[in-house]
């Protein structure tokens, strides 16, 4: 991603911090770690480090099950079944009371979300995701024109960025303002810096290239705007 385009993008962490709510997450699945593991655990065997990593990761079996067969035989001798089927076993145990646990901790938090969700907060959410999207369509056009293909450069890019900043501060002031409206129902804050926007420059910079990428993007940053702005009068109106 080129710098212009660093920081623009709202992360979930920044989203869950302006909301104050674990929105967008996601169910952890147990799997997915290991299957990074064994990836990364792949190439290594592909590399010249293959037979150090061969060695040190049968070592690291080796001893493990050894430990595990020693405490068996040491604290749970009425226990018949080879050590080996019971580290199975209890693998699959462990493994499952874990995915379990994070599975009710999900169910937990989306359930807090979805208590406190308001039709304001899902619009905005909506408009975070279709921000973001524009944020990686110009990102894979840029790895496009990287490629060898100037011919899809963004003309007046820097139009676009300034484009994205002020859609960002407005998608950031409104998500702060549907915040404190949802946690102090009696009364609103007042703030007037959460209510100020940016959608007079963002209207003065819309160009009339429709058919241009510059234009369909920054266009795309003025919907987004707009759509923000309609929200934000319909926050204000709950006063």
């Amino acid at each position: 991603m080129r710098d212009d385009l660093q920081g623009l993008e709202i992360s979930q962490d920044e989203l869950q911090k302006l909301t104050n709510l674990p929105v967008n997450e996601k169910l952890v699945i147990i799997t997915n770690p290991l299957k990074i593991l064994a990836k990364i655990y792949i190439q290594k065997l592909k590399s010249s480090e293959g037979a150090t990593v061969v060695f040190i990761g049968f070592s690291t079996f080796v001893f493990v099950y050894i430990l595990f067969d020693i405490i068996i035989k040491i604290f749970v001798t009425w226990i018949t079944i080879p050590s080996w089927i019971l580290l199975m076993i209890l693998g699959l145990w462990v493994g499952g009371l874990t995915q379990t646990f994070l599975y009710l901790i999900w169910k937990t938090r989306n359930k807090i979300v979805n208590i406190n969700m308001t039709k304001s907060l899902q619009v905005l959410l909506n408009e975070v995701n279709r921000y973001n999207t524009v944020i990686r369509v110009i990102d894979i056009n840029d790895q496009i024109e990287e490629a060898g293909n100037p011919e899809v450069i963004i003309k007046e890019r820097e139009d676009v960025i300034e484009a994205l900043k002020l859609t960002k501060t407005d998608l950031v002031r409104a998500l702060k303002t549907e915040k404190v409206l949802r946690e102090n129902k009696s009364f609103i804050l007042s703030n007037t810096e959460l209510f100020v926007n940016n959608l007079a420059t963002l209207t003065a910079m819309q160009v009339t290239e429709q058919a241009t990428e510059h234009g369909r993007l920054l266009n795309e940053a003025l919907q987004i705007a707009l759509d923000v702005q309609h929200e934000m009068k319909k926050l204000q109106t709950q006063r």
